[in-house]
């Protein structure tokens, strides 16, 4: 057994290169883990950097200065931000508050719904049933009332933390930028002189990462707009706040659209009732997801390394538990990177034996 342990350890850590691949994603890990709450306006500016490096080159060969393309877009990103934000975060919080208001009077209509079941269905429910499912509903609408009531008390430190993004984050991006070559340079010094292996997969992962970033950004646009014009269309209430509910919903792949699915149909529900604009509402949003899977995913991710739904939601479950929104948010590309790295360290470690022979 320790012969085995001992074979097995010299062929997979014989190559200095693959150690010190191994040895930067466990650095990267380790940062990211321990200090991802401190360092989270750094993380927000290098990806929104890494998303706004391709303009910036563009612009640098059309014969603008660096300095001078990444003042023009970053301060185009900013603004469109600020205007996406001012325009429809308003409207999104009116509706929601909206909705929070109208949630007992839904929740009243519902139960005497209910109630009418055991007399139209005596053999398939009773009203003991229906008294322990209304029972363990109250407990969790008051359990997520308490996690409303906590955020809205924790409200004054969010918008710090907001403000702080706000101010910091832009100045950032136009930083890291702006000075960029500089920049890797300096953390260029502090990494294994084999790197080599590392260089490999981070080549091979920069332009599948920003690939899917930067499809996933327009799927959630398109998919938003389309939604919330179909809802504005048939006159379904509260239809900005449900249209950015399922833009957002494509975020997590499989989960996302299932969830959001149920605030659609029950304001649906409430609201027109069992009736044919029920039925249009709904077949409206199974037509936009339908388009969404069928067709607009794989026209922006035609480039993305394939992944099996299972890995794809493990990966969900693994980096949201580690980080949160940018955890869900990055899932996929994370995933796609631990496949590179797996993949890459085990046919370099099993080739170079064979070079060495030959």
């Amino acid at each position: 057994m320790v012969r085995m342990l001992t074979d097995w350890y010299k062929q997979k850590f014989s190559d200095p290169n693959a150690v010190a691949l191994i040895v930067i994603l466990l650095a990267l890990f380790v940062l990211f883990y321990f200090f991802n709450n401190i360092l989270m306006p750094v993380f927000v500016a290098l990806a929104i950097a890494f998303l706004l490096d391709k303009p910036v080159n563009r612009l640098s060969r059309l014969g603008l200065g660096r300095s001078i393309s990444t003042t023009v877009i970053v301060t185009l990103f900013v603004g469109i931000s600020m205007l996406a934000i001012l325009g429809l975060m308003p409207i999104v919080w009116q509706q929601g508050a909206n909705l929070i208001n109208e949630a007992p009077a839904m929740i009243s209509s519902a139960q005497q719904y209910l109630f009418t079941l055991p007399e139209r269905y005596p053999e398939l429910i009773s009203v003991e049933q229906l008294q322990t499912l209304i029972s363990l509903t109250k407990q969790k609408v008051l359990q997520w009332g308490e996690l409303i009531l906590e955020g809205s008390l924790n409200s004054l430190s969010n918008i710090v933390a907001l403000l702080v993004y706000l101010i910091l984050v832009p100045l950032m991006v136009f930083f890291f930028l702006k000075d960029k070559q500089a920049l890797i340079s300096q953390v260029t010094r502090f990494l294994p002189k084999e790197r080599r292996l590392a260089s490999q997969v981070g080549d091979e992962m920069n332009q599948q990462i920003l690939n899917y970033v930067r499809g996933k950004i327009i799927e959630i646009l398109i998919i938003g707009a389309a939604s919330t014009l179909a809802f504005l269309f048939l006159d379904l209430r509260y239809a900005v706040l449900l249209g950015v509910l399922v833009g957002l919903s494509v975020l997590v792949p499989y989960v996302g659209a299932t969830i959001v699915t149920i605030p659609v149909l029950l304001v649906a529900l409430f609201q027109f009732g069992i009736s044919p604009e029920f039925g249009y509402v709904m077949l409206a949003y199974g037509i936009i997801q339908a388009l969404d899977g069928n067709l607009l995913v794989p026209l922006l991710f035609s480039e993305a390394v394939n992944l099996h739904p299972v890995t794809i939601i493990v990966a969900v479950i693994f980096f949201g538990g580690l980080w949160g929104f940018w955890g869900v948010f990055f899932a996929i590309p994370l995933a796609t990177l631990v496949k590179a790295v797996i993949n890459a360290w085990s046919t370099q470690v099993i080739d170079a034996p064979q070079q060495q022979s030959e």
